[in-house]
């Protein structure tokens, strides 16, 4: 076995602190700073890198972010932990009031090389303040890059991709997928590429598009809808913004019918954005009505029971099929 074709088992979480490390030996530009970042999987770069390029910070979101703005504007590379999706509303006035509009302000004479990194903590009992999915908030933003990874090899070649990127990039990880372990590429110069979703699985009868951590259910309903007959093509996104409409539109051409599995709130999601899109792009091509399986429009709740009811699931996205079959 080649290098270039080198894989480790990493979970999750493990590949993102892999990215990060690869990306600081590399270009010595990149820094990471954020709230407890020894907490969240990167103790490791500690033993490798000084206080120069790693920064635990106060919790002091909208300042904190503000400094990896200015930071990106001197020419360093700056990866910012948010740790919890729902922070973003804290740094959102310099996520979207600076990063994302410097460049055009400036006529582009200004570029912001910042990486945001967030992960989304729903299901997982932290109740209404810290359960959100905020991802399509910043999908209506323009300037920004919006990642959202369902694996390990994504979230390390995605998030590689990101830090090299000269534009600002949110990435929301998924914790739901934190424990899963997979073989991923050591190459440090594997990227995966920004605005190119992944056909999971390939089938004629039904579109699935999944986002993030709705993957896993997506594969195991085209599995069980399979055993009656209905071959369902499953398309995980991983990119937001861009939107990779062509292979979803590809692929709504050959099945004629579309399920967009979407774990954030349903009134203006990206499951809503994708069947617009298909209905402005690809209308000739259906045959039956889009379905969107998504969060109603209520806050998470704590009890445990009440919130996973909430979610996508295997069973949800089975009756979204079934409905239209």
């Amino acid at each position: 076995m080649t290098m270039r074709n080198a894989t480790q088992k990493l979970s999750y979480l493990q590949a993102i602190v892999e990215a990060q490390r690869e990306e600081m030996r590399r270009d010595e530009r990149v820094i990471l700073m954020g709230e407890d970042i020894a907490v969240y999987g990167a103790q490791t770069l500690f033993d490798e890198f000084d206080e120069k390029r790693l920064r635990n910070t106060p919790i002091s979101e909208n300042s904190f972010v503000g400094v990896g703005v200015g930071a990106a504007l001197t020419g360093l590379r700056p990866i910012v932990d948010l740790t919890i999706a729902s922070f973003c509303y804290l740094a959102s006035d310099q996520i979207i009031n600076q990063a994302a509009k410097l460049r055009f302000m400036t006529g582009a004479q200004l570029a912001v090389p910042l990486v945001v990194r967030t992960s989304t903590f729903y299901n997982n009992r932290t109740a209404a303040q810290h359960a959100d999915r905020p991802y399509p908030l910043f999908m209506n933003t323009p300037g920004l890059k919006v990642l959202a990874p369902s694996n390990a090899t994504d979230a390390k070649g995605l998030l590689k991709s990101a830090i090299r990127d000269d534009d600002p990039v949110v990435v929301f990880e998924d914790i739901n997928l934190w424990g899963k372990k997979e073989e991923v590429p050591t190459d440090e110069d594997f990227l995966v590429p920004i605005g190119k979703a992944a056909v999971r699985r390939e089938g004629g009868d039904v579109t699935i598009v999944s986002i993030a951590g709705c993957l896993p259910h997506a594969l195991s309903a085209a599995d069980a809808l399979a055993k009656d007959g209905v071959e369902a093509e499953v398309i995980d996104l991983r990119t937001i913004v861009p939107l990779d409409k062509e292979t979803i539109l590809a692929s709504v051409a050959k099945t004629g019918r579309l399920v967009v599995a979407d774990n954030s709130h349903k009134v203006g999601s990206v499951a809503s954005e994708i069947a617009a899109v298909v209905s402005e792009e690809g209308f000739e091509s259906l045959k039956k009505p889009i379905q969107r399986v998504a969060a109603p429009q209520v806050h998470v709740p704590y009890n445990a029971a009440l919130e996973k009811q909430l979610f996508v699931s295997k069973d949800r996205i089975i009756e979204a099929v079934r409905a239209i079959a």
